[in-house]
């Protein structure tokens, strides 16, 4: 029995390793509150379902092209210009079995031995494992409760060099649910326009989930386009995450590239599932508005309950569906050594599924997804506040 090294030197997702967990539990009986997935619990609009429904009638039953269906590319590409301000051409799309496919096509068609990556942290978990599989080396630039959990740019141009080939970041940030600012955004390009073989991956697919001001894509910014790689997908705001579909906006020659190593994967995404994406990318944003009021609200609930647990602190996030609180007045060292501990404690005493902060780039925390219902979510925090008060009483 041997893996490989390259597999054996990557880890098994945080966020899905605690949700395999808790369905464990599940199956033996347990009462387990999941707030470990980002994934919402709305139904799909209704205009994605009756896409669905169409496309079953046919053609769209043999081979797809790899890179995806030309009229899903172009209102892909026409939705980019519509909602971000951003023009390419069908040929610079590919649409890819999920947005964590389209990010690792991206990173190996970019990242090899010796190349670096910087990754502000707190980071989505998968970042730092992709650029290990491609043999790049990530360099994780962390932040602070205290700073929004965003790396100042001064601290993230320290980490840059010639070796730096990347540059990867989520806003809105999963795990974070922080926004970064035009003030920052456009702070991040100056950085970029000093190296002109630096790249930057901007994982956008919270977009239409930012609860104050309008979302603005990096690659909008002046000789940013050409510079960016723009991630987004349907899971999130059109609560699709069993269809897995993703998809890239780049620079023909970086298109190119993913196109081909896709190729060798998993050829064309779903044929279903792509009809269903050019609904959704025709469809008018505005109809995604009652989730977001009901994240907001959740998002809400879920900071009060926090702050009534002592020593627990936690930022107002202005994006996603997610909150790292600082909980490291919970690490004794001694019976919790760390977050990992305190995850397992809490999913083993109150039944309640949270993801550690570590895998993260944010040791000390816990991420909470609010993507459920209030009662759900109302219920879970009653539960850590009691198994945080079981274990200073301990």
């Amino acid at each position: 029995m041997h893996v490989s090294p390259t597999v054996a030197a990557i880890a098994e997702p945080a966020t899905l390793l605690m949700a395999r967990r808790s369905r464990e539990l599940r199956a033996q009986g347990r009462d387990i509150i999941d707030l470990s997935l980002g994934e919402p619990d709305h139904d799909p609009p209704a205009f994605a379902l009756d896409a669905a429904h169409e496309a079953l009638r046919g053609p769209w039953h043999k081979y797809p092209p790899v890179n995806g269906y030309l009229d899903v590319r172009q209102a892909i590409a026409n939705k980019f210009e519509r909602d971000n301000g951003l023009r390419y051409t069908a040929d610079q799309i590919v649409v890819s079995t999920g947005a964590k496919q389209a990010l690792m096509n991206v990173v190996m068609s970019l990242i090899g031995p010796g190349d670096e990556v910087v990754i502000p942290a707190p980071f989505w978990v998968s970042y730092s494992e992709q650029v290990k599989l491609a043999g790049g080396t990530p360099v994780i630039v962390h932040s602070t409760l205290e700073e929004d959990w965003k790396a100042p740019i001064e601290r993230i141009a320290a980490a840059v060099n010639e070796r730096t080939r990347l540059i990867m970041f989520s806003s809105p940030c999963n795990p974070s649910g922080s926004v970064l600012s035009g003030e920052e955004l456009e702070a991040l390009a100056e950085v970029v326009r000093r190296y002109p073989n630096l790249y930057v991956v901007a994982d956008e697919i919270y977009e239409h989930i930012v609860f104050d001001g309008a979302h603005r894509s990096f690659a909008a910014l002046p000789g940013m386009a050409e510079r960016t790689i723009t991630v987004n997908g349907l899971s999130k705001a059109f609560a699709l995450t069993g269809w897995r579909l993703g998809f890239i906006g780049a620079p023909l020659w970086i298109a190119q590239a993913a196109t081909k190593v896709q190729g060798q994967f998993t050829s064309g995404t779903n044929t279903i599932a792509q009809r269903v994406a050019k609904a959704c990318m025709e469809a008018d944003p505005a109809q995604l508005g009652a989730m977001r009021v009901d994240f907001l609200r959740r998002r809400d609930l879920v900071i009060a309950a926090l702050k009534k647990i002592p020593g627990w602190r936690c930022n107002v996030p202005q994006g996603a569906f997610y909150l790292l609180p600082d909980v490291r007045s919970c690490i004794d060292g001694k019976t919790i050594k760390g977050s990992v501990d305190l995850s397992l404690y809490l999913l083993d005493t109150v039944g309640v599924s949270l993801v550690e902060g570590q895998s993260f780039g944010a040791e000390g925390t816990l991420r909470i997804s609010y993507a459920t219902s209030d009662d759900k979510l109302s219920e879970a925090m009653a539960r850590v506040a009691k198994g945080v008060a079981q274990l200073k009483g301990a």
